[in-house]
């Protein structure tokens, strides 16, 4: 090979790459136009930007926390626990059910159109479209539960009074620290919800019927929830789903107790490797029109 015609091959790759990286973007960007553009998005995130706002004027409207115990009963004497009360009500349903909604369409709704047989035949590819798909899917986890908080927050500074945190340990922290606090407690809950959203990828992989990969995970969801509640199966418990959902509330210790949180978080990874490598068996290996 000559001097020249090595020079214009690796010209040729450096100019290749480039453009392989512009379409992974641009998928990537089209993936989330996608997501968050669709009507039913926009109807959950508003369903979600309710919630705080019904609680603040509910716990308002009474007067007092009406002897409430947990998060609830802080929320008179401070706005900033509105937050934390309304992301904790929030994850038992509302915030799994927008998860199973958008994931289950995810795949599903493409075939349902059409469009999923010239997506795979795209210079994309099938793994770069279903890692995009599940980045999409990680970006809305994020943006529900922050919806949660920015409502939260705008509701409980206006319609209560706000200042110092009390832990549950019972020290107390200064305003900024408790949101901060509150702002790990939001990306600790939305990274909770990824193990529901892989499976609702990998569900949605197995059908062209988005209701059928909706109603197929959210019945996984309620299945789970089921289990985790049976006595009985305590020995599996710690390998279930939401077993340790509740654990964000460690972040408002004193120290926070990062350990049942971390093994929450590990639990999701396992979740997200299993399901995600299912969906992209699938998705590599059959057509689907």
């Amino acid at each position: 090979m000559s001097p020249s015609e090595a020079t214009a091959e690796v010209t040729e790759v450096t100019e290749v790459r480039p453009s392989a990286g512009r379409h992974a973007v641009a998928l990537f960007i089209s993936e989330l136009r996608l997501v968050f553009g669709r009507a039913r998005t926009q109807v959950g995130l508003g369903v979600l930007a309710a919630v705080p706002l019904l609680i603040g004027i509910a716990i308002k409207l009474s007067g007092n926390d009406g002897g409430t115990e947990g998060f609830i009963g802080q929320v008179a004497g401070n706005g900033l626990f509105l937050i934390v009360a309304s992301l904790g009500l929030s994850l038992p349903f509302f915030l799994p059910t927008a998860v199973t909604v958008i994931s289950g369409e995810s795949l599903a709704g493409e075939a349902s159109l059409g469009t999923l047989r010239n997506l795979l035949t795209a210079p994309a590819g099938r793994s770069r479209l279903l890692a995009a798909k599940m980045v999409a899917l990680t970006v809305f986890c994020l943006v529900a539960t922050m919806t949660i908080w920015v409502s939260g927050l705008i509701v409980g500074f206006i319609l209560f009074p706000v200042g110092d945190v009390l832990l549950l340990s019972g020290s107390t922290v200064s305003l900024g620290e408790g949101l901060l606090r509150a702002l790990v407690i939001a990306v600790v809950i939305s990274l909770s919800l990824l193990g529901l959203a892989a499976i609702g990828l990998f569900v949605s992989s197995l059908t062209s019927t988005p209701l059928a990969a909706m109603a197929a995970t959210f019945g996984t969801f309620i299945v789970l929830g089921i289990m985790t509640a049976i006595p009985q199966l305590h020995a599996i418990h710690p390998w279930l789903l939401m077993y340790r959902w509740q654990s964000f509330a460690d972040v408002l210790r004193d120290p926070p107790y990062w350990h049942d949180i971390g093994r929450n978080l590990l639990l999701q990874a396992g979740y997200v490797a299993v399901f995600y490598t299912a969906a992209w068996a699938r998705i590599t290996s059959r057509d689907i029109t």
